[in-house]
């Protein structure tokens, strides 16, 4: 048996699970200068009865990314068709997309496969992020906390913030 897809994780209501995550984020972020600019989306995701876990983080990622000014298209492997693995996967991908790089953080060479990305067909690289810094409510930065973090307590901001942080891309 294979793993699981990601589009057929159904989500489990026990425990109430929904209602906790809003409370603890509206306890969280109550003082937040811009949360009261996403509670209704928040209230409403976390009201909306989703069955499948993917549908309720699309929802969550549009959101988001609305919030960004990020206009860019979401495809999804599952409407693909594509059947292979690993880093063969990745390349089919691409050229089903008409890209010609594929960019992967810093750790993944341990996990793909050289020999694919030195027939030429997809240039591997890599990519170092910098971890942006922003106002946040309490005492020193965190670093690594989800996007709403950001959205929370810079969103007019926000944008910015993350594009004055650019990427290092390097060779696999």
């Amino acid at each position: 048996m294979g793993l699981q897809h990601i589009h057929w994780v159904r989500i489990c209501y026990a425990g109430r699970w929904p209602h906790k995550h809003l409370q603890s984020l509206k306890s969280a972020y109550g003082h937040a200068a811009y949360l009261g600019d996403h509670l209704v989306f928040l209230e409403e995701v976390f009201s909306r009865p989703w069955e499948k876990l993917v549908d309720l983080n699309l929802a969550i990622m549009r959101h988001l990314m609305g919030s960004l000014q990020m206009e860019t298209k979401l495809v999804l492997l599952s409407d693909m068709g594509i059947k292979a693995r690993g880093t063969q996967l990745l390349t089919e991908v691409c050229r089903a997309l008409g890209a010609s790089t594929f960019l992967a953080q810093t750790q993944a060479p341990k996990y793909l496969d050289a020999k694919l990305s030195q027939k030429g067909e997809i240039e591997f690289r890599l990519v170092k992020y910098a971890t942006p810094i922003y106002p946040q409510l309490w005492g020193d930065f965190l670093p690594n906390l989800s996007t709403f973090d950001l959205v929370f307590n810079c969103e007019p901001k926000a944008r910015d913030i993350l594009l004055r942080s650019p990427p290092t891309i390097s060779g696999f």
